[in-house]
């Protein structure tokens, strides 16, 4: 009877389970990098672009350059908001 016990107890010591933590780590590579900074030129440049257009139609070519100059402003705002979305 004591061995049937003592078997018992050395199953049931081996038998303590850890807790395993997992760790995620985030890996950025280049790719991920070049594609967030062309989201930045394709925000920044089409504000350009589009400003540029309406100051053309407005003001002819001082208009065209003061409206480049504010839509680029423009996609810099719009690009940093989308950015900081869900911080």
């Amino acid at each position: 009877m004591s061995a049937a016990l003592l078997v018992g107890a050395a199953g049931q010591a081996g038998a303590v389970i850890q807790p395993q933590t997992r760790h995620h780590y985030v890996q950025r590579t280049a790719s991920s990098k070049h594609k967030r900074h062309m989201k930045t030129a394709k925000r920044v440049g089409g504000g350009a672009a589009g400003g540029a257009a309406i100051g053309a139609l407005a003001g002819g070519g001082k208009g065209a350059g003061i409206g480049a100059i504010a839509g680029a402003g423009a996609g810099a705002l719009y690009d940093r908001h989308k950015k900081h979305k869900g911080r």
